[in-house]
């Protein structure tokens, strides 16, 4: 190994010459290059030192991407900065060559990513791969002669080095302990922010919250905020504070998803207002539906160019071209999907999220984090504003407000009475009195009626549960599930003289017959958006008939009398709202085994109803369950009840978002060879390991969505898995996921045969 002159030495006393024959002579300005190498090796995440050539002394600048030779292969990585002494007794090897001297890793972003992947038990390259774009050549050239604003520090002789640059082994515990990122040193070129830590404890209350504002000399508010925020205790004080410039943190629940008092009209108002005092701000959102209204709002509010868009649908050239302009300090406003939570904004005011339940905005690749994670620990580490919005209020963000780390934002009793739809439950005693054939109709006499009436006044909304004609099909004799011969997967019907076909494999199934009876006929088990707007089209034929589901989704339609047909998630926004809405499957919704299903479902439907007309102009919204203790919040209106009930039951049973939650899964040897020599911490609790189902039985039970069943179809050998769970409080959150990374790291390096993936606060685990 060290005759190797490009091989990087590992131990210290081995390794090349300083100066190879044929290389060029080291720079003479801090010749030494701190480099992250990227791999999905934990063992190896950790900062390595490099010898920067002369020849590559003005290129290699912090932050600049790299290739360096390491187990004797390019790899390629991030310069986090230059020193101008290596670690005593060890040789160094070259750079290998530069790959662009654009400077995309700043310091800030580099402690968040480092953060991130402590709170989640991950690689640090692998939040980076997330965070910034892939690069393009021909959009650099575009910034070639541009100093950009957040570039990273460069060490002078003799400065300490930052604790991000060390081994993740050797961090101080007492910093890990606070959850903050690691303090940086004044050769970092970024000030220390003393910022509180929100996951501390249950009940700690994260630093003193921002007293609210009197206005007095505040920037007058932009105009259209007073309609955004009318009749929202506290919006005001909240908005001034912001023109001001401090830190104010709110969670927001919104009544109305479309016109001036839209959730995107608020949160476009709460940039603004931000904008007033100089600062920048990012704003998540789920999906391309979501980030589309919230465009026409800042297109309103700001201008079309004050503000640049992130998301990976707009295809590598625009995402990187706008993340060099944020970086730059072109523009100071971000909005996007789930990567835009890293965007290196310039003297960041505000972070905002919507709808921070939606699972669109979990990472789908290791370390699975979520964007309101990363905005927690980015609030946490430079001392910025906060604004998490929904229309329902997740455990996570009630977990806030009860925490006293943010304060709520919702509207007055008498007014939610005026601006919110009237709900109508078929369930309800009332109604199962007069209509003997509620429980057999999938249509109910009060849902019929409320379309019929709607229909004369505008848009009425269907919510159904699945898309396509009919997604799940089953025996007529006997009512056993169809499957596919080959894969045992799931049979379904696109149209109504369509052959069965496997949702899996997608082999057609021409002849087709029961295994429990040799009956031949099927019926359909369950019902997608496709037929049911075709049945829609029957019962009402004079009316037009809109689908919005699977890869035909709609924005929006036009205000006119029409039946919209639509899965949740899916529906489009009537810019005068619906005249009613229609939520059925509402049983079939809530039969799913999750821990989650009840808050999901009711996520769902608040948002829904929130495209209705309000009562006060006759808006009507009939809900299909049977579960009275989910139902009954969306009667009410009382997203901030829920959360606080479900968070009570919670913390009661000791689950989470009460608790944080890692799990281990992998073959039952390698699990228990993880938790040999792993360190339990006081308040961490396990359960397991049990044997998996497998991916047949997952999917038969509906425990597995669709994405979830084209991971495991291509995952071999997913045979035997078991899976542990350990449950601890947010206290011995940082400690437990340092002894996890530690423990994975060091059986990386040993290379065991059964390895286990550690995966921390998954929302599908229970």
């Amino acid at each position: 190994m060290g005759s190797d002159p490009h091989q990087l030495s590992l131990l210290q006393g081995f390794g090349a010459p300083k100066k190879a024959p044929g290389t060029s002579p080291a720079a003479a300005t801090n010749p030494v290059a701190r480099v992250l190498i990227e791999t999905s090796l934990p063992h190896l995440d950790r900062i390595f030192d490099y010898l920067v050539p002369e020849t590559l002394d003005a290129e290699a600048v912090p932050g600049a991407r790299v290739k360096a030779r390491f187990g004797g292969q390019e790899m390629s990585g991030f310069i986090t900065r230059r020193t101008s002494e290596a670690p005593e007794g060890v040789k160094l090897a070259p750079l290998a060559k530069v790959v662009s001297a654009q400077p995309v890793l700043s310091d800030e972003l580099l402690q968040l990513a480092t953060a991130v992947a402590e709170r989640y038990a991950g690689n640090v390259s692998d939040v980076l791969r997330a965070a910034i774009p892939a690069r393009v050549a021909k959009v650099e050239k575009e910034f070639a002669t541009r100093e950009p604003e957040a570039a990273l520090g460069t060490a002078p002789a003799g400065a300490p080095e930052a604790k991000a640059d060390k081994e993740f082994a050797a961090r101080e515990p007492d910093a890990a302990l606070a959850g903050a990122p690691a303090e940086p040193s004044e050769a970092d070129g970024a000030p220390t922010v003393a910022s509180p830590d929100p996951y501390a404890s249950e009940w700690e209350t994260a630093g003193p919250h921002p007293q609210p504002a009197d206005g007095t000399g505040s920037p007058e508010p932009s105009p259209g905020a007073a309609d955004a925020y009318a009749g929202y205790e506290g919006a005001g004080n909240f908005l001034a504070q912001l023109a001001a410039g401090a830190a104010p943190r709110a969670v927001l629940a919104s009544h109305k998803s479309y016109g001036p008092a839209s959730w995107s009209a608020q949160v476009a108002h709460a940039v603004a207002s931000v904008r007033q005092s100089g600062r920048g701000a990012v704003v998540v959102v789920p999906d391309a539906k979501d980030l589309a209204s919230l465009e026409a709002e800042l297109q309103q509010v700001l201008g079309a160019d004050q503000y640049v868009r992130l998301t990976a649908e707009d295809g590598p050239t625009p995402r990187y071209r706008n993340y060099l302009r944020l970086l730059h300090g072109e523009v100071s406003v971000a909005v996007g999907t789930r990567s835009a939570a890293y965007a290196p904004v310039q003297d960041l005011g505000l972070v905002a999220l919507w709808d921070d339940g939606d699972d669109l905005l979990i990472e789908q690749r290791a370390p699975y984090q979520h964007a309101r994670e990363v905005l927690l620990l980015r609030t946490a580490q430079i001392g910025c504003a906060a604004l998490f919005a929904g229309v329902s209020r997740s455990g996570e963000a009630q977990r806030l407000v009860e925490s006293g780390w943010a304060s709520a934002l919702t509207s007055s009793r008498p007014f939610l009475r005026k601006a919110a739809p009237r709900i109508l439950n078929t369930a309800d005693s009332f109604q199962q009195e007069r209509d003997p054939m509620l429980r057999q109709a999938r249509l109910p006499h009060a849902a019929w009626l409320a379309a019929k009436e709607g229909l004369e006044r505008g848009p009425v909304l269907v919510q159904v549960a699945r898309t396509g004609f009919s997604p799940a099909l089953s025996c007529q004799d006997c009512r056993t599930p169809a499957r596919c011969t080959d894969c045992n997967g799931p049979l379904a019907q696109s149209g109504r003289s369509a052959v069965p076909a496997c949702r899996w494999c997608g082999r057609l199934a021409t002849h087709c017959s029961c295994p429990e009876c040799g009956s031949q006929r099927l019926r359909a088990s369950a019902i997608g958006a496709l037929r049911t707007a075709e049945e829609l089209g029957r019962a009402f034929p004079g009316a037009t008939v809109v689908s919005s589901s699977g890869d035909h989704i709609k924005s929006v339609v036009e205000s006119k009398k029409a039946l919209v047909v639509a899965t949740p998630g899916a529906e489009p926004v009537a810019p005068g709202g619906y005249a009613a809405a229609l939520l059925l499957d509402g049983n079939s919704m809530l039969s799913r085994e999750s821990l989650r299903t009840p808050e999901d479902v009711l996520r769902r439907w608040f948002r829904a109803a929130s495209l209705v007309q309000p009562s006060s102009e006759g808006g009507l919204v009939v809900v299909t369950a049977d579960q009275d203790t989910v139902v009954a919040p969306l009667v009410r209106w009382d997203p901030a009840g829920a959360a606080a009930r479900e968070m009570q039951l919670r913390r009661e049973l000791q689950l989470p978002p009460a608790v944080r939650i890692a799990a281990l899964t992998g073959k039952a040897s390698g699990i228990e060879a993880f938790m040999a020599d792993f360190e339990l911490a006081g308040s961490l609790r396990t359960v397991g390991p049990v044997e998996l189902p497998s991916r047949e039985g997952q999917a038969r039970e509906g425990q597995l969505r669709e994405h979830q069943l084209r991971e495991l179809q291509a995952r071999p050998g997913e045979g035997g898995e078991h899976r542990l769970l350990l449950f601890f409080s947010y206290q011995d959150g940082p400690t437990v996921t340092a002894a996890l990374r530690h423990r994975k790291a060091a059986l990386a390096a040993k290379r065991v045969p059964d390895p286990v993936q550690v995966r921390c606060d998954g929302v599908d685990l229970l």
